[in-house]
């Protein structure tokens, strides 16, 4: 069958790539993706065809995908962290269900490590115990869901991370957020931008008190940055690391006898 890949290339970069990915870029005739992501990826995109657009041009992206895998070309469309992460995955099956083509394309998904597992590696073991994840992205999501999902989801003690906290005009959503964190008791908070990109990463732990303190002025927090909120328990180790105790030591002695 006509083959069409969503390949994940990770949390920026290069370096969180897999090996399932490269393939699926090697193998492909055509490679479609965000101007900013190809660009990252030029070493492994020689001698591709590419097609690539802005922001905002998501549709036109995946109907192009589509189009080039139609015409019998091997087509990779990328997506930056993993595709069903916020990425072209759901678009991409949705435009094939509407126009039922699961007889003529082979699609395949590549998975890939986003951002929230890469920052969570670097900080020690954030998201140890459940947790959400959260956009506050209101461009297609009602801002009142986005709302009752963080309030629900700190309420109910997850450890919550939050993705597209703001850009340069889209501030509203997060100004709830601040308010709604304001609600609880202190958290342990990480604040990630651009990871993976290794000259413009930055990882910091914080807390709840300060990121709200900071508001908008916050200098870190931005459409590259992520955000994780710890549930009531997380704490930060000896050494400064971020930790959310699944609890085996209440448990256990560390002997590994029942207590």
């Amino acid at each position: 069958m006509k083959k069409l890949y969503i390949v994940s290339t990770g949390a920026g970069g290069t370096s969180y790539l897999t090996r399932q990915a490269l393939d699926a870029i090697a193998e492909s005739e055509v490679v479609v993706g965000y101007t900013k992501y190809l660009k990252e990826l030029k070493e492994e995109l020689e001698g591709k065809e590419l097609f690539n657009s802005g922001m905002t041009k998501e549709i036109a992206r995946c109907t192009q995908a589509i189009d080039f895998a139609l015409k019998g070309r091997t087509t990779t469309i990328v997506s930056n962290g993993d595709v069903n992460v916020y990425g072209m995955a759901t678009l991409i099956i949705e435009l094939i269900d509407d126009r039922n083509l699961w007889e003529e394309l082979e699609v395949v998904s590549v998975p890939g490590v986003t951002s929230v597992f890469a920052a969570a590696s670097k900080v020690g073991a954030p998201l140890s115990q459940d947790f959400a994840v959260i956009s506050l992205s209101d461009r297609l999501t009602d801002p009142d869901m986005i709302n009752k999902r963080i309030f629900n989801a700190i309420d109910a003690d997850f450890v919550t991370a939050i993705y597209n906290p703001k850009s340069k005009k889209r501030i509203q959503p997060y100004l709830d957020f601040l308010e709604i964190l304001g609600k609880f008791d202190e958290r342990v908070v990480t604040v990630a931008q651009n990871v993976g990109r290794d000259e413009k990463e930055l990882i910091a732990v914080t807390t709840s008190t300060d990121l709200i303190e900071q508001g908008l002025n916050h200098p870190d927090v931005g459409m590259s940055t992520l955000i994780i909120v710890g549930n009531s328990n997380s704490k930060l180790t000896k050494n400064g690391k971020v930790l959310t105790p699944r609890g085996y030591l209440k448990k256990y002695e560390t002997t590994g006898e029942l207590k």
